[in-house]
């Protein structure tokens, strides 16, 4: 009988252990999982046990934060023993790059990137982190004066490599349109859906964000037009990115549209919380009410 080396055993028992709960299309990919059955929360892993007992499944943490790519091995490995004794998953993490790694411009820093991104996909693969938010405003924002042409060629050049570099740690990257008050490229939905078809990897997505959305003024029609490649959401309200059921914003025709290209992703609250012991139950169970309605309808 072959033998199994103490060191062999180690690995495969973490890494299985990290992703019994994953299907291998990806994120929120669960057989049979009723529509917007999972519930997450952007926040630290810290305080899992006041998300979960909210009603949340899920964390999305942050990269720099959580899988620490610029830190010693020593200090993600802290952070992957916190998630070990955490009662929720992190499936998600935001924030990709920081500021200072610039994906378009004369200051472009390629090559630093790619080596950043790769050491985040394999702390990701390690954590069961399966899907990782491309927002980063400020690293794609173009400076003014550079041509949007050259800066969108830039983008995607990059995109493309980043996603073949996170495909080998079944990483999905899911590039985040953000509203025109926080960068100047890639700030509706439309617009991001275009750049995913331009880079065309299987491992480069969408995410729907229905607090930009509103912000740009689209509709829930826009949903539908770029279904095909939504992967993940997140949900905040519109006017002060408060947790939904503060001011009562009313998501169900955004809701309606995932329904209908059969969303079988997850969706994280992004918001600013004044306490959030008080209102992350709150909007929890304004969430789920809202979505609720929608399947009955």
């Amino acid at each position: 009988m072959q033998r199994t080396s103490r060191r062999t055993f180690l690995k495969t028992s973490a890494f299985s252990g990290l992703f019994f709960l994953f299907n291998p299309e990806g994120f929120g990919r669960i057989a049979d999982n009723p529509f917007l059955a999972d519930i997450g929360v952007c926040a630290s892993l810290g305080d899992h046990q006041l998300y979960k007992a909210a009603g949340c499944a899920y964390i999305e943490e942050g990269v720099s934060r959580f899988l620490a790519p610029e830190e010693p091995e020593e200090k993600f490995l802290d952070r992957l023993a916190g998630l070990k004794t955490s009662g929720l998953p992190v499936r998600a993490c935001n924030g990709f790059l920081p500021g200072k790694l610039k994906a378009v411009g004369s200051e472009a820093k390629p090559d630093e990137i790619l080596v950043y991104a790769g050491t985040a996909f394999r702390r990701a693969a390690r954590a069961g982190v399966r899907t990782i938010v491309w927002g980063s405003g400020e690293s794609r924002k173009i400076p003014q004066g550079f041509p949007r042409d050259k800066a969108a060629a830039q983008f995607a050049d990059l995109a493309r490599k980043t996603a073949e570099l996170a495909s080998r740690s079944e990483v999905i990257l899911a590039l985040e349109p953000l509203n025109r008050e926080e960068t100047n490229f890639l700030n509706d939905l439309k617009e991001g859906a275009a750049m995913v078809e331009t880079v065309a990897h299987p491992n480069f997505k969408l995410l729907a964000d229905l607090y930009h959305v509103r912000k740009e003024a689209e509709s829930p029609a826009v949903l539908e037009a770029c279904g095909s490649h939504i992967h993940h959401c997140h949900i905040a309200e519109v006017e002060k990115r408060t947790p939904p059921g503060t001011a009562g914003d009313d998501f169900r025709p955004f809701l309606r549209a995932l329904k209908n290209i059969r969303y079988a992703g997850g969706i994280s609250f992004e918001c600013r919380w004044d306490d959030m012991a008080r209102q992350l139950p709150a909007a929890v169970s304004f969430l789920k009410k809202q979505i609720s309605e929608v399947v009955a309808s």
